[in-house]
């Protein structure tokens, strides 16, 4: 599938219609502007594929496609520009929307010359002109509008580029930082990596990022040094398959930052790369994994097989379902790549609030999902991916589509993962309520994104209400052994869609607390997730930085996966914004200049505004941010200690009230936690001490073994701060007393050492 190039010069091109009736493939000698240079019919074979061969073709040659069908029949009258010859129907009763005015770009397109709204392209021009149906436009019909001078082209692509050696960090070893690939280096600040960090023990090594390379892949290669000081060993980005993101503005919210509306699955976006040229991305693309590879990190990728972002219709039932976006898969075969409503044919069923479904229960479809991950495990050198919206890639039977943790897709992704030794993790929801709430519910051998997990922490650090953290602290038992262990739970506090660590500690309200109040570069913001976060714990800017530091103990101790948040490390803020889909802004982006100063949100935006000063001072007297230091410090705790590293339950989690002994009851605000980690190879005891009550509270202290010794290694209340929460067990103070008082809302961790 796709285009290959042999090495004689022979290109051969690929692409899938069950029920084209003809296509037509163009060769282009530039990406917009210009008519097509050459075209081809391709012959269909008996596997419905259509297929062309093509001598003299190099790489960084543009292709594209015209398709007709059922529904728009082949007329030998019709020709570029706007012809109506041929038209029957925008679709007809078997979903085929068929449209030889719409160029199309390869669905297994290795790059896309540019987006479909990319202003250049454009001119003065909009996105409408991809849109069927009767409605003027440019004083003809839409469906008659003629995109080939505007249309994303395909570009043929033969790279051999090195992607280095992939680390196979087993996973249970794994922690994962979610990131945006503009966002981690877009901010002026890591240009000064090198001063902001100087001085601070283990970044002797990060290196200062030229502004040419600032939001870029090649940026984020370089940033490497300083992910792996931090003491993560993987990056999990955001979407970097295409997406529409040409016209995103540097000066207001629009278009999709995250990128979660792909069109590229086989695509590096160009967006994201400092080299433009065709071939560019893929093969800075390939330079930043082998960056990551040297540095003994993996790199995961954020994938959305769920919907396109070709969407649904426009309209719906006012111009009946006419009206609807071609430009890739719809245009080649609608009824093989998306689930359509069934008895309305013209619309697409849908739990992803984007408009359509892909159809994964399709073999077509399975087929490309399974070509698109191999392809970027084989030749780009990924690691793992996390599945955007997972359940519909179980969802199956033909207009019903209910999810099923047996679905042969489902299966499929998992057998590839374990033949490659690639993670699998889901985000186990989509939007169908009930049903769509799927988490623990996938087969073995998948991970998954522990919502449960999030939802009991913020409760507990937020309110004091403790409910079920226990179960998740130790690895969620009832929902992971069965799928391999409790390193299939990624658990996390926040992530990129919702509130940044420290605006969870600052913000409290049901949706987006900062709706309709937030100014440019912060906003404004049109919702957010439902989440309701209270305050328990205090509001002032002390109570704050001691609220997220407990976040960062408890995560970091619990069984599972720890996954943070780009800039979490030093308290990005987004003034509350916990919906910056479309924010593109220093808002966004991390600022190092929060790292080394006690005052992180009085530094300057970098741009306009100014940050909420949410986090205050920190009380140390070496002008650093505090909690930057202690997340450094649990981060490499976590990676140092075998007994946070088991991929099953051997090591024991005893949870107790806070003399040690006695059983915990239901509304209990204090837990002790013995962690016996000295049973297996090279592991230690720990003690975990958390408070979530409004006054002091003495901790039952155990006997140390034989020899052994008790010692203080992190205590989060705000008196600590001078020592920035924590201690190296080194150095750390021997607790020889039989009871230690816990502050309100804190978290103290022991060990015992020789």
């Amino acid at each position: 599938m796709g285009a290959e190039l042999d090495a004689d010069g022979n290109g051969t091109f690929a692409v899938y219609s069950k029920n084209a009736t003809k296509i037509l493939l163009e060769l282009y000698s530039t990406a917009y502007g210009e008519e097509a240079a050459y075209d081809y019919w391709m012959e269909k074979g008996s596997d419905d594929i259509w297929r062309a061969k093509i001598n003299g073709i190099t790489s960084g040659t543009l292709y594209a496609f015209r398709a007709w069908g059922p529904n728009w029949t082949f007329d030998e009258n019709w020709e570029r520009g706007g012809s109506s010859a041929g038209f029957a129907s925008d679709f007809d009763s078997n979903g085929n929307r068929f449209n030889p005015n719409k160029v199309l770009f390869d669905p297994y397109s290795k790059e896309i010359s540019h987006d479909k709204s990319n202003p250049t392209a454009l001119g003065s021009l909009n996105g409408g002109m991809y849109g069927t149906g009767e409605e003027d436009f440019e004083g003809a019909a839409r469906r008659n509008f003629d995109t080939g001078k505007y249309a994303s082209k395909s570009v043929v692509i033969k790279d051999s580029t090195s992607f280095g050696t992939k680390p196979k960090i087993p996973q249970e070893k794994t922690i994962i930082y979610e990131a945006h690939a503009r966002g981690i280096t877009k901010h002026s600040s890591s240009a000064q990596l090198s001063s902001i960090l100087n001085g601070i023990d283990g970044f002797e090594n990060v290196v200062d990022i030229p502004a040419e390379y600032q939001g870029t892949y090649k940026g984020a290669g370089m940033l490497a040094p300083y992910l792996k000081a931090l003491g993560v060993n993987t990056i999990e980005f955001l979407p970097v398959h295409e997406s529409d993101n040409d016209a995103n503005p540097d000066d207001a919210p629009g278009g999709n930052y995250w990128a979660y509306m792909t069109y590229g699955y086989f695509a590096p976006d160009r967006r994201y790369s400092s080299d433009k040229s065709y071939g560019g991305p893929t093969r800075e693309f390939k330079e930043m994994v082998k960056a990551f590879h040297d540095a003994g990190m993996e790199v995961y990728l954020d994938v959305v097989f769920n919907h396109s972002g070709e969407g649904g219709t426009w309209y719906g039932e006012k111009d009946s379902y006419k009206t609807a976006e071609l430009t890739f898969m719809r245009g080649f075969d609608n009824s093989t790549y998306y689930s359509l409503v069934q008895d309305n044919i013209g619309g697409y069923w849908e739990t992803t609030g984007c408009g359509n479904n892909l159809q994964c229960d399709n073999s077509v479809v399975r087929k490309f999902i399974l070509d698109s991950l191999t392809y970027w495990i084989d030749e780009m050198g990924v690691d793992g991916y996390r599945f955007d919206l997972a359940p519909v890639l179980g969802r199956e039977g033909l207009g019903t589509w209910n999810y099923s943790k047996d679905a042969q897709t489902i299966k499929d992704i998992i057998a590839l993962g374990q033949e490659k030794d690639a993670e699998m993790i889901a985000e186990a929801w989509d939007t169908q309520w009930p049903g769509g709430y799927q988490v623990g519910n996938f087969p073995d051998g998948w991970g998954e994104w522990n919502g449960r997990f999030r939802d009991s922490i913020r409760s507990y650090v937020g309110k004091g209400e403790r409910g079920s953290l226990n179960n998740y602290i130790n690895g969620d038992y009832d929902n992971f052994n069965d799928q391999g262990g409790p390193q299939k739970s990624v658990n996390f506090v926040v992530a990129h869609d919702g509130f940044t660590l420290a605006d969870l500690c600052s913000y409290q309200g049901a949706g987006n607390a900062m709706n309709n109040t937030l100014s440019w570069p912060f906003g404004p913001s049109d919702g957010g997730n439902s989440d309701y976060n209270t305050l328990g714990f205090g509001t002032e800017a002390k109570d704050k930085r001691q609220a997220a530091r407990n976040y960062i103990a408890i995560q970091m101790i619990s069984r599972g996966v720890p996954m943070i948040v780009w800039g979490d490390e030093f308290g990005r803020t987004q003034n509350g914004n916990n919906n910056p889909y479309n924010i593109d802004s220093v808002a966004t982006w991390s600022n190092y200049n929060m790292i080394n100063t006690a005052s992180p949100h009085l530094v300057a935006t970098g741009g306009s505004g100014a940050y909420h000063n949410n986090f205050g001072t920190f009380g140390n007297t070496a002008n650093v941010n505090g909690n930057f230091k202690f997340m450094n410090y649990m981060l490499k705790l976590r990676a140092s200690e075998p007994a946070f590293q088991q991929a099953d339950y051997r090591v024991s989690y005893d949870f107790k009230k806070e003399d040690g002994t006695s059983t915990l009851s239901d509304g209990d605000r204090c837990v002790w936690i013995r962690i016996n980690g000295s049973t297996v190879s090279g592991g230690s005891d720990y003690l975990v001490f958390m408070n979530m009550y409004t006054a002091e509270v003495p901790f039952t202290i155990p006997a140390a073994d034989s020899g052994k010794s008790w010692v203080r290694l992190a205590d989060t209340q705000n008196y600590f701060e001078s020592a920035f929460n924590c201690w190296n067990s080194e150095s750390a103070e021997v607790v020889s007393e039989r009871s230690y008082g816990v502050t309100p809302w804190s978290v103290v961790i022991l060990k015992q050492v020789e």
